[in-house]
Protein backbone atom coordinates (compact mmCIF):
# COMPACT_ATOMS: atom_id res chain seq x y z
CA UNK A 1 0.00 0.00 0.00
CA UNK A 2 1.31 3.15 -1.10
CA UNK A 3 1.00 6.48 1.45
CA UNK A 4 1.56 9.66 -0.09
CA UNK A 5 1.32 12.79 2.04
CA UNK A 6 0.48 16.33 0.80
CA UNK A 7 0.65 17.94 3.66
CA UNK A 8 3.24 20.43 5.16
CA UNK A 9 5.13 19.88 8.06
CA UNK A 10 2.89 20.99 10.97
CA UNK A 11 3.48 22.31 14.74
CA UNK A 12 3.74 21.16 17.71
CA UNK A 13 1.72 22.16 20.87
CA UNK A 14 3.25 22.81 24.39
CA UNK A 15 3.81 25.14 26.66
CA UNK A 16 7.64 26.04 27.02
CA UNK A 17 9.01 28.03 29.57
CA UNK A 18 11.66 30.34 27.95
CA UNK A 19 14.51 30.65 30.63
CA UNK A 20 15.58 34.29 31.27
CA UNK A 21 18.55 35.59 33.34
CA UNK A 22 17.90 38.08 35.65
CA UNK A 23 18.97 41.70 35.73
CA UNK A 24 19.89 44.33 37.94
CA UNK A 25 16.12 45.47 37.84
CA UNK A 26 14.85 41.93 38.41
CA UNK A 27 13.44 41.52 34.92
CA UNK A 28 13.02 38.05 33.64
CA UNK A 29 12.15 36.55 30.12
CA UNK A 30 7.85 36.05 29.75
CA UNK A 31 6.93 32.16 29.01
CA UNK A 32 6.63 31.41 25.11
CA UNK A 33 3.19 29.91 24.23
CA UNK A 34 3.80 27.83 21.04
CA UNK A 35 1.20 27.45 18.59
CA UNK A 36 -1.82 24.08 19.47
CA UNK A 37 -1.83 20.80 18.28
CA UNK A 38 -5.35 19.33 17.97
CA UNK A 39 -6.08 15.89 16.13
CA UNK A 40 -9.33 13.99 16.47
CA UNK A 41 -9.06 11.04 18.69
CA UNK A 42 -9.75 7.46 17.57
CA UNK A 43 -10.53 4.31 19.72
CA UNK A 44 -7.73 1.94 20.42
CA UNK A 45 -6.81 0.25 17.18
CA UNK A 46 -4.79 0.69 13.77
CA UNK A 47 -6.07 2.72 11.38
CA UNK A 48 -5.07 3.73 7.48
CA UNK A 49 -6.91 7.38 7.38
CA UNK A 50 -7.45 9.98 4.58
CA UNK A 51 -7.11 13.72 6.09
CA UNK A 52 -6.75 16.82 4.46
CA UNK A 53 -9.55 18.17 1.88
CA UNK A 54 -11.38 16.45 -0.25
CA UNK A 55 -9.55 18.23 -3.28
CA UNK A 56 -6.69 17.14 -2.29
CA UNK A 57 -6.37 14.48 0.06
CA UNK A 58 -3.69 13.02 1.93
CA UNK A 59 -3.69 9.15 3.54
CA UNK A 60 -1.55 8.11 6.85
CA UNK A 61 -1.03 5.53 9.37
CA UNK A 62 -2.78 5.92 12.90
CA UNK A 63 -2.25 4.07 15.64
CA UNK A 64 -3.92 4.28 19.17
CA UNK A 65 -3.41 2.15 22.25
CA UNK A 66 -6.13 1.60 24.88
CA UNK A 67 -4.15 4.11 27.54
CA UNK A 68 -4.70 6.80 25.57
CA UNK A 69 -1.24 7.16 23.34
CA UNK A 70 -1.58 7.82 19.59
CA UNK A 71 0.59 8.35 16.61
CA UNK A 72 -0.52 10.19 13.74
CA UNK A 73 2.69 9.59 10.81
CA UNK A 74 2.57 11.31 7.67
CA UNK A 75 5.08 10.28 4.95
CA UNK A 76 6.61 12.68 2.20
CA UNK A 77 6.18 11.64 -1.69
CA UNK A 78 9.15 9.01 -0.63
CA UNK A 79 7.17 7.49 1.76
CA UNK A 80 9.48 8.37 4.62
CA UNK A 81 8.00 10.30 7.67
CA UNK A 82 8.06 14.22 7.02
CA UNK A 83 5.93 14.86 10.17
CA UNK A 84 4.65 12.88 13.39
CA UNK A 85 2.11 13.65 15.81
CA UNK A 86 2.14 12.07 18.97
CA UNK A 87 -0.05 12.14 22.37
CA UNK A 88 0.98 10.54 25.70
CA UNK A 89 -1.14 8.74 27.67
CA UNK A 90 -3.08 12.12 29.35
CA UNK A 91 -1.25 14.68 27.30
CA UNK A 92 -1.36 17.17 24.70
CA UNK A 93 -0.52 16.32 21.21
CA UNK A 94 3.00 17.36 19.90
CA UNK A 95 4.39 17.42 16.69
CA UNK A 96 7.68 17.00 15.19
CA UNK A 97 8.88 18.61 13.65
CA UNK A 98 7.56 22.18 14.71
CA UNK A 99 6.07 24.52 12.68
CA UNK A 100 4.57 27.93 12.58
CA UNK A 101 0.55 28.32 13.17
CA UNK A 102 -2.26 26.61 14.81
CA UNK A 103 -2.93 22.44 13.57
CA UNK A 104 -6.40 21.33 13.51
CA UNK A 105 -6.30 17.64 12.13
CA UNK A 106 -10.05 15.95 11.33
CA UNK A 107 -9.86 12.88 9.58
CA UNK A 108 -11.99 12.38 6.43
CA UNK A 109 -12.17 8.65 6.49
CA UNK A 110 -10.45 6.07 8.93
CA UNK A 111 -10.01 2.42 7.84
CA UNK A 112 -9.39 -0.16 10.71
CA UNK A 113 -6.53 -3.04 10.34
CA UNK A 114 -5.53 -5.50 11.92
CA UNK A 115 -2.27 -4.78 14.05
CA UNK A 116 0.59 -6.97 13.54
CA UNK A 117 2.11 -8.91 16.55
CA UNK A 118 5.94 -8.04 16.89
CA UNK A 119 7.93 -11.16 17.27
CA UNK A 120 11.29 -10.08 17.89
CA UNK A 121 13.00 -13.73 17.94
CA UNK A 122 11.32 -14.53 14.35
CA UNK A 123 12.37 -10.92 12.86
CA UNK A 124 16.27 -11.49 14.29
CA UNK A 125 18.73 -11.08 11.48
CA UNK A 126 20.93 -9.05 9.64
CA UNK A 127 19.10 -6.09 7.66
CA UNK A 128 20.14 -2.89 5.98
CA UNK A 129 18.56 0.61 5.56
CA UNK A 130 19.06 3.44 3.33
CA UNK A 131 19.48 6.53 5.51
CA UNK A 132 17.89 10.02 4.73
CA UNK A 133 20.36 12.01 2.94
CA UNK A 134 22.36 9.14 1.04
CA UNK A 135 24.25 6.12 2.62
CA UNK A 136 22.93 2.86 4.45
CA UNK A 137 23.34 1.40 7.99
CA UNK A 138 23.44 -2.15 7.87
CA UNK A 139 22.37 -3.61 11.85
CA UNK A 140 21.28 -7.04 13.27
CA UNK A 141 18.69 -7.40 15.52
CA UNK A 142 19.07 -9.97 18.22
CA UNK A 143 16.45 -12.43 19.60
CA UNK A 144 16.42 -10.44 23.09
CA UNK A 145 15.63 -6.93 21.35
CA UNK A 146 19.10 -5.03 21.16
CA UNK A 147 20.23 -3.93 17.58
CA UNK A 148 24.23 -3.62 16.50
CA UNK A 149 25.76 -2.08 13.65
CA UNK A 150 27.46 -4.37 11.46
CA UNK A 151 28.26 -2.43 8.96
CA UNK A 152 27.61 0.55 6.28
CA UNK A 153 28.29 4.63 6.15
CA UNK A 154 25.65 4.97 9.15
CA UNK A 155 26.30 3.02 12.27
CA UNK A 156 23.27 2.16 14.11
CA UNK A 157 22.78 0.69 17.17
CA UNK A 158 20.22 0.36 20.19
CA UNK A 159 17.15 -1.40 21.86
CA UNK A 160 13.81 -2.70 22.22
CA UNK A 161 11.67 -2.32 25.02
CA UNK A 162 7.77 -2.94 25.43
CA UNK A 163 5.30 0.01 23.87
CA UNK A 164 1.73 0.53 24.06
CA UNK A 165 0.65 1.20 20.63
CA UNK A 166 -0.78 -1.51 18.71
CA UNK A 167 2.15 -3.42 16.00
CA UNK A 168 4.99 -2.14 17.48
CA UNK A 169 7.90 -2.02 20.08
CA UNK A 170 9.66 0.99 22.17
CA UNK A 171 13.17 1.68 20.07
CA UNK A 172 15.94 4.02 21.32
CA UNK A 173 19.01 4.57 18.74
CA UNK A 174 21.97 5.40 19.10
CA UNK A 175 23.85 6.80 15.68
CA UNK A 176 27.20 7.34 14.35
CA UNK A 177 28.47 8.84 10.90
CA UNK A 178 24.76 9.19 9.81
CA UNK A 179 25.03 12.63 7.87
CA UNK A 180 22.74 15.01 9.72
CA UNK A 181 20.43 12.79 11.66
CA UNK A 182 20.63 12.97 15.09
CA UNK A 183 22.76 10.83 17.33
CA UNK A 184 20.12 9.53 20.26
CA UNK A 185 16.61 9.18 19.37
CA UNK A 186 13.33 7.40 21.06
CA UNK A 187 10.50 5.79 18.87
CA UNK A 188 9.16 2.83 17.86
CA UNK A 189 9.56 -0.17 15.84
CA UNK A 190 6.72 -1.10 13.41
CA UNK A 191 6.23 -4.04 11.71
CA UNK A 192 3.16 -3.87 9.29
CA UNK A 193 2.40 -6.43 6.34
CA UNK A 194 1.91 -3.09 4.01
CA UNK A 195 5.59 -2.71 4.31
CA UNK A 196 6.72 -5.38 2.22
CA UNK A 197 9.20 -5.88 0.94
CA UNK A 198 10.69 -4.09 4.04
CA UNK A 199 10.34 -6.21 7.19
CA UNK A 200 10.28 -3.53 9.81
CA UNK A 201 9.84 0.52 10.01
CA UNK A 202 12.21 2.42 13.06
CA UNK A 203 10.69 5.57 13.47
CA UNK A 204 12.04 7.42 16.10
CA UNK A 205 12.69 11.02 16.68
CA UNK A 206 14.84 13.22 18.92
CA UNK A 207 11.83 16.34 19.78
CA UNK A 208 13.11 18.17 16.39
CA UNK A 209 13.64 16.02 13.67
CA UNK A 210 12.19 12.53 12.74
CA UNK A 211 14.43 9.72 11.84
CA UNK A 212 12.35 7.16 8.89
CA UNK A 213 14.94 3.98 8.42
CA UNK A 214 12.79 0.79 6.54
CA UNK A 215 14.98 -2.48 7.05
CA UNK A 216 14.74 -4.79 4.28
CA UNK A 217 16.57 -8.32 5.30
CA UNK A 218 19.90 -8.57 3.90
Amino acid sequence: MKRIFLIPPLLLGSLLAACGGSSDSGSSVAPTLQPSVQVQALPAGSYNVALGSDSKPAVGQYLAAADGSRLLVVNDDNELAQTLYKQAAGGAWQSVPAASAPVSITLLRSDATSPATVDLARLAGRYVAQVQGGGTAVFTLAADGSLSAAGGSCQLSGKTGVAALPGSVAVNLVLSGCGSLPAAVNGVLLVDAAYAPARFRLLADDGKQVVDLWAYAE
